[in-house]
């Protein structure tokens, strides 16, 4: 039973990573890498109780991310409706490319600690169309809008996937994760962003030509922009406080801010007409949201858990133990997987590999593996949300940003390691 879990999880998780070679969604292929898996499992056993109760078990951790993450994305796109992030966009004003360098970068990794890696990436990239005419220079900027994405959000509970994941999981706590892995963050994004910016200095920001907009653009006051950009940034930030507070799961903060944010939406646009105020609806942003990714998390989620009933990820991490030995070692590797492999099955399967018992909440291989996980997808232009949601958008070929950005992005992945590293020695 065990060697066929293995292989069709290899085979699932194939499939997942070639999702472009293949033409075939990751979605698709990990729902039926789970469906199978479970099939199995649940055949080969035949103690049906158990299986189910597994199930029931896996169900319920699985949930917990996904309505977190349903919340999370439902409130970014209403404060995007709304034109809320013109708050920030609107404020960064200069002629020179290197200061526009160094500005991109902070508010992407600022910005992405507080919504996510994947919705920073949209929203920067679109600012820099609107800020630079030439492609070439678009380009640079769209890769270090990446590096610092994927920093920003490493460091903050609700600003990576993998580590909200880790998050909800109660391996890592709010302050903990905040003060460990923010310097190694921001040196993850500072050496690529100055060695950028020392290639670009003495050059001008070439704006583009100025459009006129045709058609009816749905436009919103300066009010509502402001006060739904705060209310939207406010219930993020606060989840974290409203866990610590009421002890409870983090998906029922951002569900109960949810509410809050859809009675004040309603409220504002009460007076307008249907379809004045339809674009702007929590209905409608319900209905914008990416359920692929959403399906997606559900489907590996499910399938790295068979694995771990079975015990084949403690198998692992007692041989990856006796093979290399060294925590950091082992950890460094699994991050610099992620540029080729989705970070989100490996920080799955690795939740699965390392018992709490042996790794309390906070401790190093924890910590560690938030920011190797969140900041190695940078190294490939595949290996992060974000990146492919540059690649898409940017038209970013995938040799170009191996030539051009990769190196930058591994060496400041590897400055991040030996900052923290330093770190834990130096106060633990």
């Amino acid at each position: 039973m065990l060697t066929t879990l293995i292989i069709v999880f290899v085979i699932a998780y194939a499939a997942i990573a070639l999702e472009h070679p293949l033409k075939v969604n990751k979605s698709a292929s990990a729902l039926l890498g789970a469906g199978l898996l479970w099939t199995i499992y649940a055949l080969y056993t035949g103690d049906h109780h158990q299986v189910g109760h597994q199930l029931n078990e896996t169900l319920a951790a699985t949930a917990q991310i996904v309505f977190f993450l349903m919340g999370a994305m439902t409130i970014v796109e209403v404060v995007d409706a709304h034109n809320g992030f013109e708050v920030i966009t609107s404020r960064i004003k200069t002629t020179k490319l290197s200061t526009l360098m160094w500005l991109i970068g902070f508010v992407t990794f600022f910005l992405s600690s507080v919504l996510d890696n994947l919705t920073t990436t949209i929203v920067m990239i679109s600012l820099i169309k609107k800020l630079l005419d030439h492609h070439e220079d678009r380009l640079f900027f769209a890769g270090i809008i990446v590096i610092a994405a994927n920093a920003g959000g490493a460091w903050s509970p609700i600003g990576d996937v993998t580590t909200t994941m880790l998050w909800i999981g109660g391996q890592i706590t709010t302050l903990a994760i905040m003060k460990g892995v923010f310097i190694p963050s921001m040196i993850n994004m500072l050496v690529p962003l100055a060695i950028t910016s020392y290639i670009l200095k003495g050059r001008q920001v070439v704006s583009p030509a100025k459009v006129v907009e045709c058609g009816h653009r749905i436009t919103t006051t300066p009010f509502e922009q402001n006060l739904m950009f705060a209310m939207g940034i406010g219930i993020l930030v606060s989840v974290p406080i409203f866990k610590t507070v009421t002890h409870l799961p983090p998906f029922m903060g951002i569900l109960f801010g949810l509410g809050i944010l859809w009675l004040v939406g309603e409220l504002l646009h009460s007076k307008k007409e249907d379809e004045a105020k339809e674009h702007l609806t929590l209905v409608r942003a319900l209905k914008q949201i990416d359920m692929s990714s959403i399906v997606f998390f559900i489907g590996i989620l499910l399938a790295v858990a068979t694995l771990e009933h079975t015990h084949i990820l403690t198998n692992l991490a007692g041989w990856l133990n006796n093979t290399v030995g060294r925590e950091d070692v082992i950890v460094t590797i699994i991050g610099m997987v992620s540029a080729i492999v989705d970070n989100v099955p490996l920080v799955a399967a690795s939740m699965g590999m390392y018992s709490m018992a042996q790794y309390p909440p906070d401790s190093f291989l924890w910590e560690f593996m938030a920011y190797c996980a969140g900041t190695g997808g940078s190294i490939l232009i595949i290996g992060s949300a974000a990146g492919v949601a540059a690649m898409g958008l940017e038209k970013i070929h995938f040799f170009w940003y191996v030539k051009r950005i990769s190196g930058l992005a591994l060496v400041g992945y590897f400055g991040g390691v030996i900052a923290y590293i330093i770190q834990y020695r130096l106060f633990h």
